[in-house]
């Protein structure tokens, strides 16, 4: 089994032409010790993190499969804190595509000057680079069809699914009482150049809370999973 990238939270490995193993780590994203979704670099290490990540991932995967979205999403192996996923490219170098729903970290560091910080918005999609050097720039959809590195179509098409794949996330916290304030995706293009949801669902790429109590991301799959 060939390792293929190492990445932040989870390490990749190639099983075969058509599909990958992801190996999700105990690490999450943040900054100075403090959990961050939008975060570019590795804030802190969670024990069972990524028991927690494996096995939330696995649980919205399979509603998103079965609502027929398109994902990448194959099967999981929690005792082993592995999924098998389908081989995608991803665009260009790699994008993340936040939705938000209330101005909170990096949103309020941009713009805190014009919004309340914990002001609930309307559902809002922003892009950024993959690109650790240069801090996860955002990019605006004319730059990524400049820069070829989707097309508008695509585009399109990858926000309008983040926007659903949102609400369906949404939807399953309030069954909790939880509210989600934003949540970090990741897309790319399956066989037959599909975009498809890529990656990871859990609770180290979200933000959610219970009324004013933020809910740390162990804690969050404990209230979900049970």
């Amino acid at each position: 089994m060939e390792k293929v990238y190492t990445g932040k939270t989870k390490d990749v490995y190639k099983l075969n032409d058509e599909e990958y193993l992801l190996k999700f780590k105990d690490d999450v994203t943040g900054n100075d010790g403090v959990f961050d979704p939008g975060a570019n670099s590795v804030g802190l290490t969670m024990e069972g993190a990524g028991h927690q990540a494996v096995a939330m991932t696995k649980y919205f995967y399979e509603i998103l499969n079965d609502k027929g979205l398109t994902t990448h999403f194959v099967s999981a192996d929690l005792d082993k804190n592995e999924a098998v996923v389908k081989k995608a490219d991803v665009f260009g170098e790699g994008v993340e595509v936040i939705v938000r729903y209330y101005a909170v970290g990096s949103f309020i560091r941009r713009y805190g000057k014009y919004i309340e910080n914990g002001t609930k918005i309307d559902p809002y999609v922003e892009i950024t680079l993959k690109d650790d050097d240069r801090e996860d720039p955002l990019i605006t959809k004319d730059a990524l069809v400049l820069l070829n590195i989707m097309t508008e179509e695509e585009y399109e098409e990858l926000k309008d699914l983040a926007l659903s794949i949102g609400e369906i996330v949404r939807e399953e916290l309030a069954k909790k009482d939880l509210d989600l304030y934003d949540i970090k995706f990741e897309f790319g293009r399956i066989e037959g150049g599909k975009v498809a949801l890529i990656d990871e669902i859990s609770g180290g790429n979200m933000r959610a809370y219970q009324g004013d109590k933020y809910i740390e991301p162990l804690e969050l799959e404990k209230i979900m999973l049970g």
